[in-house]
């Protein structure tokens, strides 16, 4: 029954909701308005935007690089390509595997743990977490915000403290308590190698590899640069409306930018939550639609982001996938618990 509503209802009753936010979002769309928005679309500006997509990933990349280094040297690209392959994998199995198979590309090619690569990629996921959300208190702290019913200034301060609190908790807790991993006498230690045991992994083993992965750049410099990517790649994610605004014939303040970034992140993190498909399209409309910007070029400026980012992430992602021989039933053994740690 469980595996049901997983698999059936929750997806079924996200595609009747995505409906009926679409229909809500653009019920009075003009359609021959929106195709000539689409025919005098500036295609120099589409480049744009698909080079600042490629951008972000690849300072998400780099990013990942300067915490890996103190374990193992990898070269920017083939990071970056494990990035763009985890997302070609979600769109094949949409099952939130796409940190497994990263940390399984990048340990395969270059002789790593599978967990101490993935330890390493998470930690670069939770300093992402920590610097949306101080990016989330500076919009609702300094920027524009649109009237609309309720308090969203209080609403953005909410969800930025708490993905604050949540990030910087988990990346507190990693480092605080990382010299646990090793010893088997904490109570939480030998619950997790029973819990191992019971899947037919070996679970100190696993523990030392994960354990292994809990790194901080020892150089300044790099860490410096860890952060510095984080907050670049925001920054560029933020410009992709900007981008997609001026192919639509859309110019918006600064500060709008960065609602826009923020309010879709939001969005895209809560659909996942409760399967809605593609929150970040209703996030995105729901802002710009408070922003005052109409339905046509509303809707053009979301699906510009969206389609480019769906053919060059993902499809990119699909090429180093089928470049590297991946196979999904064999990494689905690999990504079990009793082999993460080789």
């Amino acid at each position: 029954m469980g595996l049901f509503i997983k698999r059936w209802l929750l997806p079924v009753l996200g595609a009747g909701l995505a409906l009926w936010l679409i229909f809500w979002l653009y019920g009075s769309l003009d359609f021959v308005r929106f195709l000539d928005g689409l025919r005098h679309a500036n295609p120099v500006w589409l480049f744009v935007l698909a080079a600042t997509i490629l951008l972000e990933q690849l300072l998400s990349g780099w990013k990942w690089r300067q915490i890996l280094y103190d374990v193992k040297p990898v070269g920017t690209l083939p990071l970056t390509g494990a990035l763009l392959a985890g997302y070609g994998v979600n769109v094949l199995v949409p099952l939130g595997v796409s940190p497994l198979v990263r940390a399984w590309l990048i340990a395969r090619l270059h002789g790593l743990k599978m967990g101490t690569v993935l330890s390493t990629a998470i930690i670069a996921r939770f300093l992402d977490g920590v610097v949306f959300a101080l990016f989330a208190g500076a919009v609702a702290a300094a920027g524009r915000i649109p009237q609309i019913d309720g308090d969203l200034r209080i609403g953005l301060s909410v969800a930025g403290a708490v993905n604050l609190l949540l990030f910087g908790g988990l990346l507190w807790g990693l480092f605080r308590f990382r010299s646990l991993f090793t010893r088997r006498e904490p109570l939480i230690n030998r619950l997790f190698d029973w819990i191992s045991g019971r899947m037919g992994a070996d679970g100190p083993r696993l523990r030392a590899s994960l354990g292994a992965g809990i790194v901080w750049p020892r150089a300044r410099a790099r860490r410096i640069a860890a952060i510095a990517a984080a907050v670049a790649g925001k920054l560029v994610a933020a410009t992709h409306f900007l981008w997609a605004g001026f192919a639509a014939g859309v110019v918006l303040r600064p500060w709008d930018y960065l609602f826009l970034m923020v309010f879709a992140g939001f969005a895209m993190v809560l659909g996942r939550f409760v399967r809605i498909p593609a929150g970040f399209v209703f996030g995105a409309g729901f802002a710009l639609k408070a922003l005052g910007v109409a339905d046509e070029p509303a809707l053009l400026m979301i699906l510009f982001s969206y389609i480019l980012t769906i053919i060059f992430v993902v499809g990119i992602g699909l090429v180093v996938l089928w470049q590297s021989g991946f196979d999904i039933r064999h990494a689905r053994l690999e990504a079990e618990p009793g082999n993460a740690g080789q």
